[in-house]
Formats: C-alpha cells, sequence, structure tokens
C-alpha cells in the first residue's frame, strides 16, 4: 500500500512538473537572447530610449493558477543586489497578455486589479534598461509568474524585495525570457 501511494504521487509530480514546463512566455520585441531596442532602455540617467515595457503574452499556465505577476529585473547591476525594473502583480487568471507600455505610471492600460510594485528607479512603473557606460552587456529577466492566489498580501508601498518574497511563496511556475542591453 505505501509503495503504491509513493507511486502514486511521484507520477503526480511529474504531471504538475510537466503542465508547468508547457508554461511559456515570449515579446515581440523582448527577445531570448537579443539586445533591447531602444523602445524598453530608460529615459534619464543618462539613457536616451522610450522607457515603455514590452508586450507580453504567455500560455499553458500551471493548473490552478489564480493570478500572475510579471517582474523584470537585471542581476548584472552594480548594486551588490541587482536592479528591479518593474514589478506587477495581481494579475487576474483570465489574462495572458499586456500590451506594449502597459507599464506606464498612470497604470491605464493594465487589467482592472493589477498593481505596479515600487522599481528600483522609486516609481511604481516600468523602467527601461540603463546600465552604466562601458559596462559588459546586461541581462534583463523578464519572468511571469503564476500564482495560486489571487492577491498577494503585501502593503501598497511594498519594497520589490517583499513582493518577491510573496510571488516565491505562492508560485505555482514560472516562464522566462532574458534579453541584453549595454551602451
Amino acid at each position: 500500500m505505501k509503495r503504491q501511494m509513493l507511486t502514486c504521487l511521484f507520477f503526480s509530480t511529474l504531471a504538475s512538473m510537466a503542465v508547468a514546463a508547457d508554461f511559456s512566455v515570449s515579446s515581440p520585441t523582448f527577445q531570448s537572447g537579443r539586445r533591447l531596442g531602444g523602445v524598453h532602455v530608460f529615459n534619464g540617467f543618462g539613457c536616451e530610449g522610450l522607457n515603455q515595457s514590452p508586450a507580453i503574452d504567455w500560455k499553458n499556465p500551471p493548473q490552478g493558477t489564480k493570478s500572475f505577476a510579471i517582474t523584470m529585473y537585471d542581476p548584472d547591476a552594480p548594486t551588490g543586489s541587482g536592479w528591479w525594473h518593474w514589478v506587477v502583480y495581481n494579475l487576474p487568471e483570465s489574462v495572458t497578455h499586456l500590451p506594449q507600455g502597459a507599464g506606464a505610471l498612470d497604470g491605464q492600460t493594465l487589467p482592472i486589479g493589477a498593481l505596479q510594485g515600487r522599481t528600483d528607479f522609486g516609481a511604481m512603473a516600468f523602467g527601461g534598461a540603463c546600465p552604466p557606460q562601458g559596462d559588459k552587456p546586461h541581462r534583463y529577466q523578464l519572468t511571469v509568474y503564476a500564482l495560486k492566489v489571487d492577491k498577494l498580501p503585501v502593503p501598497a508601498d511594498a519594497s520589490p524585495a517583499l513582493i518577491g518574497y510573496m510571488i516565491h511563496a505562492n508560485k505555482l511556475g514560472s516562464a522566462k525570457t532574458q534579453a541584453q542591453y549595454s551602451r
């Protein structure tokens, strides 16, 4: 009996992993391994871009998904802890696309109920790539998380680290793409 239970648990876990493995993210302008275009570059700190968040599509989230969160993070920023460029959470489970520019400060093109967290630029909006002049190419990781809760239990002024902690505590799966940029 014990062996049969372990076998069922093993195959159930494998099935869940297979579904999570099908979860994917894509963007027409934020493409894996490619250089970011000026549309996704910050406008400030010596950078001259359009500072627009990318259009994003995702599909095949894990079973049980109740909401989504999206982050864009630069692990190569010379801060000792990376740099948060975008944090969006409480996206309804029925949403599988965000248009380009959805990360604007006014949040007008975000779905109802979705919130943007504070980034390391200090705003609750998308902040584009802007690595130091002459630095090696930085990696920009755009990740969509499938969550097991409708809403993350965080205060409105939560730091990106706190939101990230709650994302990981409630994560069913994630899908990532990574682009690069240097100047």
